[in-house]
């Protein structure tokens, strides 16, 4: 699959997801019975915060410099960005206005670098590959830094962030500190990530335990996904932390169990990228100035702040 630009058809369809995802907050186990509020990762953008932490940000000679020649000499970046739930990035209400942090740490790189943010919107699996074949100059999407991922891509810490479950309220699971707790279970999560490449990794561990193996479905949508939990077709979903936090706060009946791993997360870029030392000069002039901090309190992530931005450190054990 190729990473493309979504029309009026694709916004149209993630209106009709979240409006789902609304209907059936009102519905599922353990929901509200009115369904007056509006709930849902996806419908939450009435209430996202709107605070402008960019615009009066100042270009930095010194990290700006590091840049290589030719970039600096067109001033641009092409930059390709997975839209899922807040608070990574979403869309607001009017289908095609892009909000998140992951938007507000980009930009903020760009005018620290003195460079416009030429955004695409791609499907995060596709992000990584085109990359590699030189499409886009960075990606963001809540990458994770892996051994795995590092043997292809550089990146640039900017958050700290990870893996972690949630279930409907009705659910006998508790906190998970081993996989084997959900043999037996369907498990929810995204297609092409960490979580997806944990699961398979570590399914013959219900076997070798002598129980039924969990089973594994996978969503390119998280409207999807989180249909799939609310109507019972799953039993858990393994997402981000901080996504997983935001989303339960939305929809009612759900509740957020655990982290179970941490992981850096970073600005993606084709192995070898020239342009990594400018990125983490300018994601560590936005911590001096205190840009990062007003960023991450914007959208309640501060726990996941960094000390300094690094460039592909080794995957957290």
């Amino acid at each position: 699959m190729s990473p493309t630009t979504p029309g009026t058809t694709a916004r149209r369809t993630a209106a009709l997801l979240a409006t789902a995802v609304l209907a059936l907050t009102a519905c599922a186990p353990g929901g509200s019975a009115g369904g007056a509020e509006p709930t849902g990762p996806a419908a939450a953008d009435a209430g996202l915060p709107t605070t402008d932490v960019v615009s009066d940000i100042t270009k930095d000679p010194a990290a700006a410099e590091l840049l290589p020649a030719d970039v600096r000499a067109r001033g641009r970046l092409s930059l390709a960005t997975s839209v899922g739930t807040p608070p990574g990035a979403t869309y607001l209400a009017d289908g095609k206005t892009l909000a998140g942090q992951d938007i507000d740490l980009a930009n903020a790189v760009g005018k620290v670098l003195g460079l416009k943010i030429d955004r695409e919107v791609a499907s995060f699996e596709a992000i990584l590959p085109a990359l590699g074949s030189g499409k886009y100059d960075v990606g963001t999407g809540n990458f994770g830094v892996t051994d795995e991922r590092r043997r292809t891509i550089d990146f640039v810490t900017y958050i700290n962030d990870g893996q972690g479950f949630a279930v409907r309220k009705d659910s006998p699971l508790k906190k998970v500190r081993s996989l084997r707790q959900l043999c037996g279970l369907t498990v929810a999560t995204g297609a092409g990530t960490t979580f997806e490449a944990t699961l398979e990794e570590n399914r013959h561990r219900c076997e070798e335990a002598g129980k039924k193996p969990y089973d594994v479905k996978t969503y390119a949508e998280q409207g999807t996904l989180w249909i799939s939990l609310q109507q019972g077709r799953t039993d858990v979903v393994m997402s981000t932390i901080n996504g997983l936090r935001y989303a339960v706060k939305q929809q009612p009946g759900l509740r957020f169990l655990n982290e179970f791993k941490r992981l850096d997360v970073g600005f993606a870029f084709k192995k070898g990228t020239p342009l990594a030392p400018a990125v983490r000069a300018a994601v560590n002039r936005l911590k001096k100035d205190g840009t990062y901090g007003r960023i991450l309190k914007k959208w309640d992530t501060g726990p996941s702040a960094i000390k300094t931005s690094r460039i592909s450190p080794p995957e957290i054990r």
